[in-house]
């Protein structure tokens, strides 16, 4: 995509006006989108994005821009300005570039570029709509979108890295809407994939419009939820967002060398109960937030968080290496050549330990199975957290009895970590996006179901 030679032109000017490190991300972006409103297609919609991220290490200083050409003399004109923010007599030696191979650890057999699959894009679409309106007669609205997107990369720096990747993401999303009276409700699935719109032989069109439709119908009768500090039992699968939220934000180098994390000085000690274990993996193949390589070249692995409860390791990019002096974990990540990187997770989770889910829930008194998570809010910092459940059954006398209309889960990160008493053997993984400082980035949440101890639970209508 862009020259080697041109690349190497605006590495060494970059050095030559002072700077300590130079880098050049390549990136050109296809996507495309369907969506089913009221059972008809609604829009259909695609594009085509192409620009180079230009960044800078002046010391632990960093300075980015961008632009859409590939002009040599135009992205040395964006270097100087950028560079003279920080004017310095020191030149540095850049490496001579050197094309990398990496290993591809994700297939894709049909990528957006080959064909739009459009026929078969809106065929899926209209089998889930017509599933999820045959599952009642209250089911009145359900909205479906299918995203697919290809992200080539290329990136050279002053090291002389020269490496470049393809990206294949597909997505599915189905939302029903319950309605009697004024009374409404929803349920909602997006199952996704790092790979090709053959991620749809995956999955059935028909179970995944009954699943949503059943979502909602079971909340559109549901009773109030009961308030107070009481025993949880969280999901599994997207369940796993509440530790991605509340706890893998302070694991990130973002925040430790800022010491803006509770965790920042914790490594070798125990933050949570000895059954917990936690992990940040990019390499698991075709997932939603695998990569071969992150957004600063460096091949991806598998980063132990927490083993048997004791902090073992960050999520570390370069600049937060330099500053933390911890060994990088090819966690740097960014939205598009728009963002600098930062480290960012890739597919976190919790593993499963061995209990069953039988077992917890008959270990509870009172208390609340929240079957499903949906959305909330996280203070950065402190890990202090606001999650709704977007599916809730009351538990009595260790079983569980009425569903639930809402419920919110109230705490913090640290806290929740070591109330976690129980864990699942029912690991299941899923797809969601997180925004940070670098943008939106794919990242898969995961877990299995887990027991916690205590926890404050906000019900009312």
């Amino acid at each position: 995509m862009l020259n080697p030679s041109t690349a190497q032109a605006v590495i060494d000017h970059a050095l030559f006006l002072g700077a300590d490190f130079a880098e050049l991300f390549v990136e050109h972006h296809q996507s495309s989108a369907v969506e089913l409103i009221s059972g008809d297609i609604d829009q259909i919609s695609s594009g085509i994005d192409f620009g180079i991220g230009i960044r800078l290490f002046f010391g632990n200083k960093i300075l980015y821009g961008y632009t859409n050409s590939t002009d040599e003399e135009e992205l040395k004109r964006v270097t100087s300005l950028l560079a003279a923010k920080d004017k310095r007599d020191q030149i540095a030696q850049a490496g001579s570039l050197n094309l990398s191979r990496h290993n591809n650890l994700h297939t894709c057999k049909q990528p957006l570029s080959q064909n739009g699959y459009l026929e078969a894009k809106i065929a899926f679409l209209r089998q889930c709509n017509d599933a999820a309106r045959a599952e009642h007669e209250k089911i009145n609205q359900f909205i479906g979108r299918i995203m697919q997107r290809e992200q080539q990369v290329e990136i050279f720096n002053s090291t002389g890295l020269h490496i470049g990747d393809t990206r294949h993401y597909t997505r599915i999303a189905a939302t029903a809407i319950a309605k009697n009276g004024s009374e409404q409700s929803t349920g909602f699935e997006s199952p996704g994939a790092l790979t090709g719109w053959e991620f749809s032989n995956s999955l059935n069109a028909q179970a995944l419009g009954q699943t949503v439709a059943q979502q909602a119908m079971v909340k559109l009768f549901a009773e109030t939820c009961p308030t107070g500090e009481m025993p949880v039992i969280i999901g599994n699968g997207f369940g796993g967002v509440i530790f991605h939220e509340a706890c893998g934000h302070l694991l990130e180098t973002t925040s430790v060398a800022k010491k803006a994390s509770v965790f920042h000085d914790k490594i070798g000690e125990l933050i949570a109960n000895p059954v917990v274990n936690a992990v940040d993996d990019g390499t698991l193949t075709n997932e939603w937030g695998s990569i071969n390589i992150d957004d600063e070249g460096m091949e991806t692995q598998r980063t132990q968080l927490i083993k048997d409860g004791k902090l073992t390791s960050f999520m570390v990019d370069h600049m937060g290496s330099l500053k933390t002096g911890y060994a990088r974990t090819g966690s740097g990540r960014r939205e598009s050549y728009k963002f600098a990187p930062a480290s960012r997770m890739r597919n976190t989770f919790i593993e499963p330990g061995s209990s069953s889910l039988d077992d917890m829930v008959s270990s509870v008194e009172r208390g609340i199975y929240a079957k499903k998570m949906g959305g909330g809010s996280v203070q950065p910092g402190t890990g202090e957290f606001n999650f709704a459940v977007q599916e809730a059954y009351l538990i009595e006398d260790g079983k569980i009895t009425r569903p639930l209309k809402t419920a919110t889960l109230i705490s913090t990160g640290p806290k929740v970590l070591k109330e976690i008493s129980m864990v699942g053997a029912d690991f299941a993984m899923a797809a969601g996006m997180c925004g940070s400082v670098s943008g939106s980035v794919p990242t898969t949440v995961g877990q299995p179901a887990l027991k916690v101890d205590n926890i404050l639970v906000g019900g009312g209508n």
